[in-house]
């Protein structure tokens, strides 16, 4: 198990993680198995989504500032950061992709991103690589 530390810049931003879990494949030296990208946090999450364009990234981001805005009174947690909370639910905390001859199983146009919420901070990113 390896432990990458993220640091985010602001409140919500997206941060490509691709290069750091493809490091600790290789580091496994693990040629056929499994990978796992889990973020321990409750306002913080981890997809899968094209890498190529920055504009697809800008457009996740607008969509969930307008599906899930950060000002909305009928909120009832306390923190404010309700926003933060209900964005990772639906995104998710963990991914798993597929290792082959040592390689991660990405497509051509596909990185991982760990998705802040709740920033700027530090945030913990566990990879488990599994050998089949």
């Amino acid at each position: 198990m390896s432990l990458i530390k993220v640091k985010t810049t602001r409140k919500t931003s997206f941060v490509n993680i691709t290069h750091l879990v493809k490091e600790e494949v290789r580091k496994s030296g693990v040629k056929s198995g499994l990978c796992l990208i889990y973020v321990p946090h409750t306002t913080c999450a981890v997809f899968i989504n094209e890498g190529a364009d920055p504009d697809v990234i800008r457009d996740i981001a607008y969509m969930l500032e307008k599906l899930i805005p950060w000002d909305d009174r009928n909120y009832a947690h306390s923190e404010g950061n309700s926003a933060a909370h209900i964005r990772s639910s639906i995104i998710g905390n963990s991914r798993i992709v597929p290792i082959e001859d040592g390689e991660l199983m990405l497509g051509t146009w596909e990185s991982i991103f760990l998705a802040e919420f709740d920033g700027p901070r530090e945030r913990k990113v566990i990879i488990k690589i599994i050998e089949c």
